[in-house]
């Protein structure tokens, strides 16, 4: 009985927290503090740049562009997109390395609620709060979150604070490129610098700014 108890109020408490955050912006994020946590560990000093900024002051081509490089499918899912994790299984089993799937409202409950890892555990939780995500909150108000608190950098968390250091311009005054290379480094933000583009990030960001436009330009952020 007492089991569970703890488990209705953890769920309860969950549930409360993934409400609250519809309204309220995170004073920090789970990354965040992992990556204080480690840098503790390891004795080394950890410096956060995280500054939160409203969807209205951030550029409609930031949004555009993640969507463009993340998760194409975003506005009509549910928080999974099955037809990419077909694609990936298929291609895994013709011999190719096995990609990540993850939309951006998976992203958003593993960067704001979840630890690193590879777990069932942790996946299950990740669905979890995926779900609770997709039904209290808005799509624009997902992509305000992420844009927020996406890793951009060490130590470097959302677009405003990212933009601020590699554009020296806030995330409202953002242009199509700038967006598409803050977008093409999130398979690395950590090694990746859209102010000092390596050929990689070149070539991605290239192929990001053609999604942009094949997926609808503004006119497709509008809808949001």
């Amino acid at each position: 009985m007492r089991v569970c108890r703890f488990i209705a109020l953890l769920l309860a408490i969950s549930v409360l927290a993934t409400v609250v955050m519809r309204f309220v912006p995170p004073l920090t994020t789970a990354v965040i503090v992992e990556r204080r946590v480690s840098a503790l560990a390891h004795g080394r000093a950890y410096h956060v740049d995280y500054r939160w900024v409203p969807w209205s002051r951030i550029s409609p081509r930031a949004a555009l562009a993640v969507i463009a490089s993340e998760d194409q499918n975003f506005a009509t899912h549910w928080g999974f997109d099955v037809e990419s994790i077909h694609e990936a299984i298929d291609a895994h089993e013709h011999g190719q390395r096995l990609r990540g799937a993850s939309t951006i409202s998976q992203q958003v409950a593993k960067n704001l609620f979840l630890w690193s890892g590879r777990s069932y555990v942790r996946k299950g939780l990740e669905g979890y709060f995926t779900v609770l995500i997709e039904l209290t909150w808005s799509k624009r108000r997902i992509l305000e979150v992420y844009l927020n608190i996406v890793e951009l950098g060490d130590g470097v968390f959302g677009v405003e604070a990212a933009s601020e250091r590699d554009f020296h311009k806030p995330a409202s005054q953002l242009s199509t490129d700038e967006a598409a290379l803050l977008a093409a480094v999130l398979p690395n933000p950590i090694r990746l610098r859209a102010n000092h583009p390596s050929a990689y990030v070149e070539e991605r960001h290239g192929w990001i700014v053609q999604q942009m436009e094949q997926i609808g330009g503004s006119a497709y952020i509008k809808r949001f």
